[in-house]
């Protein structure tokens, strides 16, 4: 099966980065974190963590794999145990995945098609609407406001407009990182059309210090909230998710198959969760890293959509795939654009290093003093 159109590019554009790696800037290997090849390009393009897992959930990783050849149920327990102990909510209200990518996937199975449409907004994560099209659904696209924020109102009215399976809302929002604020969340929740459901993808939301809704699961049976190991805690290729709803939504998910999970993922996110330091820590370093680019893209004209998550968009005020490409020329990958917004591209937040590596580079594609 083919990709499809928006990661072909995604790839294709990594790939452009992989084979500009020998004509990277000089020096930038010399404070690359340990994950990060000392010689290769600079990669600003997944919203990947460029610290990878915490010492400790590495450690527990590595401890884990003697282990893996069971599947560690219990493991999973203490896990799901674990989560719903911060998050304040019932046990068989979560269910763990590996990567959040699958239960947002298997929503657009269970509750669009061509007569449950689904409303996003523009632009957002695309996976989810590019299955339910898949599907026959119609996909209502609801421009961003000015500041960034999901326009929820105008969502809700496209939702009575139409019979509408699902509303998705990306908070933080990818790719912008933008935050749609708790009242208008809870506005949508109040005046959706009824037999809409809510899809809420806090994937980034550890970043923020806005407020997550996940604890109105144990309230609602018409909210599905998504959280993610793969962003803040560094765990991207080691796969694993959340998916927390009321038991009855849970279990429309799981009728779609289930599979153990990984174990070096499980004891990974275990040490996670049992690190109370890490989710301050990692806040304050990207938050840092991506103010200080965004001001100093600021001060040379580029704008920003307002960001409180690894990434950012900025308008590079020219073709934003030219862009890109050549950024990646020189030994930088970033994001791509999207339709709605061909002039802006998505950066991902990378390590003070890697970012004063962007500021370089793209000082030289822009033909700007650094």
């Amino acid at each position: 099966m083919s990709l499809p159109a928006s990661r072909r590019h995604f790839l294709q554009l990594a790939g452009v980065g992989l084979v500009a790696a020998g004509s990277g800037l000089p020096g930038l290997g010399q404070a690359q974190p340990a994950a990060a090849p000392a010689t290769g390009p600079v990669l600003l393009n997944f919203n990947e963590c460029p610290y990878g897992p915490s010492p400790a959930a590495q450690q527990a990783a590595r401890d884990s794999i003697a282990g893996s050849g069971r599947y560690q149920f219990a493991l999973a327990g203490q896990v799901r145990d674990a989560f719903v102990a911060q998050a304040g909510i019932p046990a068989d209200h979560v269910r763990l995945y590996p990567g959040s990518s699958e239960p947002l996937n298997r929503a657009a199975l269970l509750w669009t098609g061509q007569q449950a449409a689904l409303v996003v907004a523009d632009p957002t994560f695309e996976t989810l609407g590019e299955m339910a099209a898949a599907r026959g659904a119609h996909v209502q696209k609801v421009p961003l406001r000015a500041d960034g924020a999901h326009d929820l109102r105008a969502m809700v009215a496209a939702a009575h407009a139409q019979a509408t399976g699902l509303i998705y809302v990306c908070n933080p929002n990818n790719p912008t990182g933008s935050i749609s604020p708790p009242a208008e969340l809870a506005w949508l929740l109040a005046n959706k059309p009824s037999s809409t459901r809510v899809l809420v993808d806090e994937a980034y939301l550890q970043y923020s210090d806005q407020p997550s809704l996940i604890a109105q699961v144990a309230r609602r049976d018409d909210l599905i909230v998504l959280r993610t190991f793969s962003k803040l805690y560094g765990m991207a290729g080691l796969r694993l998710g959340v998916a927390a709803a009321h038991p009855e939504r849970l279990r429309e998910l799981a009728s779609l198959g289930e599979n153990p999970l990984p174990v070096p993922a499980l004891a990974a996110a275990l040490a996670s969760l049992q690190d109370p330091q890490l989710i301050a820590q990692r806040r304050l370093q990207n938050a840092k890293a991506r103010q200080t680019t965004i001001a100093w893209l600021g001060k040379r004209g580029f704008s920003c959509v307002p960001s409180e998550a690894n990434c950012f968009v900025v308008d590079v005020r020219r073709d934003g795939n030219a862009f890109a490409k050549a950024m990646a020329d020189n030994g930088v990958v970033i994001g791509r654009s999207w339709p709605i917004w061909p002039q802006r591209v998505r950066v991902t937040v990378g390590t003070e290093e890697e970012m004063a590596a962007f500021r370089q580079v793209f000082a030289k594609v822009a033909g700007i003093p650094a």
